[in-house]
C-alpha cells in the first residue's frame, strides 16, 4: 500500500479516536487529558499498535498544539489584567512557587536524577491546569462564586511565570552555561517587557492593525502572526510557547474575541494529537517502576495545592468554606506539566521523568476534579463546621448558602 495512503488511515484512526474518547469523557463529565495520553501509551514504542509513517506529522502537530494551547490561554488575559494581578497577587503566587515547586525538585534529587532534573519536575508539580480548572469552575456552576476571582489570580500568575520558567529549562536542557543561560533568560525578560508594553500602550493599534470583519483573514492573520513570532521566539533560544502566550497577551477586545471562536476548535485539536504524542514517547512498561513516587508526589501536591488556595482564598476575606472550595480546585495539573516534562523527553536528560510525569498528570487530573467537588464539604465536617449557624434573626442557614452568591451580592476580590 502507498505511503501516503497508510498515512491517511493512521491519521484518521488517530483523529477518530480521540474525538470518540472526548465524546465518552464529556459523557462522564470529566477531562478527556487522561484518555488521550493513554492511547499515545497505546500507541507508542511498546504499546499494542506502533505507529509507523504518521509519527513525524504527529509530532509537528504537538508543537502547533503547544503554540495554540499558550495563544489561548494570552488571549484569556489583556496586559492591563497581567500587571494589576502582579501588583495584587504577587504573594500567593510566591506561597503557590514554593509549596508546590519544592516538592518536587526534592523528589527529583531523591531519585537521585540531578539539579536539572530537579528544576524541570519543580515546574512539574508547580502548574495547575487551566483549562481543566476552568471546565471544573463551569460544571460545578461556581464562575460567579466569591473565591473563583482568587483562583484565576493565582492561575494567571502561574501562566505568566512561564515566560521566565520555559526559557530557564530550556537553557538548562540544553547544556548552556552561566553565560548564554543568563543571555536567553535576559531575552526572554526584555521581549516579555516589551511585549507587555506595547500590549498596555499600543494594543488597540495592535489589535486594529490585526482585525477584519472576514472570519477567514482574520484567522489567517493571527495564526500566521503567532507561528512567525513563535519560530522567531524559539530561533533566539526562547520558547516558541512563550512567544505564542505573549502574542495572545497582546490582543485585546473583538479581535481576542473572534480568534478565540475561530481558533478553539484548532486549539482543541492539535493539543490532542500533542498529548498522544507525550504519550507515545513514552513506554508504558517503563511506568509500573516510577508509580510509587507519582503517587506520593500526587498525594504530597495535592495538599500543597490545597494550602495554597485556603492562604490565598483567606488573605483575601473569603469564608471557610471557600477557602477549602479553592484550594480543591487548584488540584489537577494537566497541560503545562506535559509541556514542561515533554521538553526534557526530548532532550534526553532522564528517562524517567517522562513515564513519571505522565503517572502524576494521570493521577491529578483524574483526582482534581474529585477533589474540587468534595474538599469542601469533607473539610467542613473534619472540622465541625458543618453545623448550621443562626442568623441575625436566630433562623438556621443553609451550609451551602453561600456557594453561589446572590445577583446584587458584591463580588470579593
Amino acid at each position: 500500500m502507498h505511503s501516503s495512503a497508510i498515512f491517511l488511515i493512521e491519521f484518521g484512526a488517530i483523529i477518530l479516536g480521540l474525538g470518540l474518547l472526548g465524546r465518552f469523557a464529556g459523557r462522564f463529565q470529566f477531562s478527556p487529558i487522561p484518555l488521550y495520553l493513554l492511547a499515545g501509551l497505546a500507541f507508542g514504542e511498546g504499546g499494542l499498535l506502533p505507529l509507523g509513517t504518521s509519527e513525524e506529522f504527529v509530532a509537528i502537530g504537538a508543537e502547533i498544539g503547544v503554540i495554540l494551547l499558550l495563544l489561548m490561554l494570552g488571549l484569556e488575559y489583556t496586559a492591563t489584567d497581567l500587571v494589576s494581578n502582579l501588583k495584587t497577587q504577587y504573594p500567593a503566587g510566591l506561597v503557590d512557587a514554593a509549596l508546590n515547586a519544592l516538592p518536587g525538585a526534592a523528589m527529583a534529587l531523591l531519585l537521585g536524577w540531578g539539579p536539572v532534573a530537579a528544576v524541570v519536575l519543580a515546574g512539574v508539580t508547580w502548574i495547575s491546569s487551566s483549562g481543566v480548572i476552568a471546565k471544573v469552575l463551569g460544571d460545578l456552576g461556581r464562575l460567579g462564586n466569591r473565591e473563583t476571582p482568587v483562583i484565576l489570580s493565582i492561575l494567571v500568575l502561574e501562566d505568566l511565570s512561564m515566560a521566565v520558567y520555559l526559557p530557564i529549562i530550556t537553557a538548562l536542557l540544553a547544556g548552556a552555561g552561566l553565560a548564554a543561560g543568563s543571555a536567553t533568560l535576559a531575552i526572554a525578560l526584555g521581549v516579555a517587557g516589551l511585549v507587555l508594553v506595547v500590549a498596555v500602550r499600543y494594543g488597540r493599534h495592535l489589535s486594529r492593525f490585526v482585525s477584519s470583519d472576514d472570519p477567514e483573514k482574520l484567522l489567517l492573520v493571527v495564526l500566521g502572526l503567532t507561528l512567525l513570532v513563535a519560530g522567531v521566539a524559539q530561533q533566539l533560544q526562547v520558547s516558541a510557547a512563550v512567544g505564542a502566550f505573549l502574542v495572545g497577551i497582546a490582543l485585546s477586545g473583538e479581535v481576542a474575541e473572534g480568534a478565540h471562536g475561530l481558533l478553539s476548535p484548532l486549539r482543541d485539536l492539535f493539543a490532542a494529537v500533542f498529548f498522544v504524542f507525550f504519550g507515545l514517547h513514552t513506554d508504558p512498561a517503563s511506568i509500573p517502576p516510577v508509580l510509587l513516587p507519582a503517587l506520593a508526589l500526587a498525594l504530597v501536591t495535592a495538599g500543597t495545592k490545597i494550602a495554597t488556595g485556603y492562604w490565598a482564598a483567606k488573605r483575601a476575606g473569603i469564608s471557610a468554606k471557600g477557602r477549602w472550595r479553592a484550594g480543591g480546585t487548584l488540584v489537577a495539573r494537566g497541560e503545562f506539566s506535559i509541556v514542561i516534562a515533554g521538553l526534557a523527553v526530548t532532550s534526553g536528560i532522564e528517562p524517567r521523568l517522562g513515564p513519571l510525569a505522565t503517572a502524576y498528570v494521570l493521577i491529578l487530573v483524574i483526582i482534581g476534579p474529585l477533589t474540587a467537588r468534595f474538599t469542601e464539604p469533607v473539610a467542613t465536617r473534619l472540622t465541625g463546621r458543618l453545623r448550621r449557624e443562626p442568623t441575625a434573626t436566630g433562623a438556621p442557614t443553609s451550609p451551602d448558602r453561600d456557594l453561589v452568591p446572590s445577583p446584587d451580592a458584591p463580588v470579593e476580590k
